[in-house]
């Protein structure tokens, strides 16, 4: 494979279930476009694979499997937690029920979803797995706009200015 260069990338989407016939599960439709900075990892590889070396104008269409997307689910990943962490003034804060997603942050400062499985006297079990784990997607989309990244945001790994993390 050749060396992905590093461009600003800019798509309008639409995600979907298994097949480009399947339930939309996001589109940026009515919203603003995807921004992002090829060639560091920011986006499923496989889905930047099939951007990377379009141009402005161009459409795309392609199904991504599941396991090449975010990945199969793992038993690893539902936890049993203790209700103190869920805890405000000595009662579940009401978030704490069964089948909504919560934040929980990591030892390293990132937060990531958890659907909360079941609740027990002492612990809360929870499903860290991510929610679109085990779904194959279909991407249909054009490019809004490529550009080649600056400096700055090759130092920083990320977009600046319009559509980017910092303004």
């Amino acid at each position: 494979m050749s060396e992905v260069k590093n461009n600003v990338i800019t798509v309008d989407y639409k995600l979907f279930k298994d097949t480009e016939n399947g339930e939309m599960i996001e589109s940026t439709e009515g919203n603003q476009p995807l921004v992002f900075l090829s060639g560091v990892g920011q986006m499923i590889p496989e889905f930047e694979q099939n951007v990377v070396n379009l141009s402005k104008g161009d459409d795309f269409s392609f199904g991504i499997k599941a396991a090449n997307a975010y990945g199969l689910s793992t038993e690893e990943a539902i936890i049993e937690l203790p209700q103190d962490m869920f805890k405000e003034e000595g009662k579940l804060v009401e978030q704490v029920v069964e089948g909504n997603i919560l934040p929980l942050e990591d030892q390293n400062g990132h937060v990531h979803p958890a659907k909360v499985v079941s609740i027990n006297e002492e612990t809360v079990t929870m499903d860290v797995n991510h929610p679109l784990a085990d779904q194959d997607l279909h991407f249909t989309g054009s490019i809004v706009e490529v550009r080649e990244a600056t400096k700055e945001e090759l130092e920083h790994g990320h977009v600046h200015g319009a559509g980017g993390v910092e303004h």
